[in-house]
C-alpha cells in the first residue's frame, strides 16, 4: 500500500506551536522539534502496525481502521480514538483523557513525502517525512 515503507523526518511546519498549545513545556518542545522521528509503517487490509522510533522513545502500535484504541504521546499525554481511510488519506480522531479536547491527525502521501498535519484547538501543524 502506499503508507508501507520507512519515513524520516525532514522538516516541521508550526510544530513548536502546536505542542504549546497541547501545553507541552518550552523544554520538551525544543527536543520535541529535533526528535529525529522514524515511523515504519506496513498495512494489510484495514490492518496497521506502525512502529516510531525517535531520540525519546520507540514504540509499536497496531490498530484497525475504524476500531478505538489507547494511545499515549511521548510527553505522557493519554488519548483514546481511532484511525479511518478517507480517500487516500489516513486521518485519526483521538480525545484527550485528561481535558476530553480532540486530535485530529492526517497521513497522506504527496508526491515522494509522507505528510502528517495536526490540529489541536484551532492550530494547525505539518510534519513531512521522505522514504528512508
Amino acid at each position: 500500500m502506499a503508507f508501507d515503507g520507512t519515513w524520516k523526518i525532514d522538516r516541521n511546519e508550526n510544530y513548536e506551536k502546536f505542542m504549546e498549545a497541547m501545553g507541552i513545556g518550552m523544554m520538551k518542545r525544543k527536543l520535541g522539534a529535533h526528535d529525529n522521528l522514524k515511523i515504519t509503517i506496513q498495512q494489510d487490509g484495514n490492518k496497521f502496525i506502525v512502529k516510531e522510533a525517535s531520540n525519546f522513545r520507540n514504540i509499536e502500535l497496531e490498530f484497525t481502521l475504524g476500531v478505538n484504541f489507547e494511545y499515549s504521546l511521548a510527553d505522557g499525554t493519554e488519548l483514546s480514538g481511532a484511525w479511518t481511510l478517507e480517500g487516500n488519506k489516513l486521518v485519526g480522531t483521538f480525545t484527550r483523557k485528561d481535558n476530553g479536547k480532540v486530535l485530529k491527525a492526517y497521513r497522506e502521501i504527496v508526491g515522494d513525502e509522507l505528510v502528517q498535519t495536526y490540529v489541536y484547538e484551532g492550530v494547525e501543524s505539518k510534519r513531512f517525512f521522505k522514504r528512508g
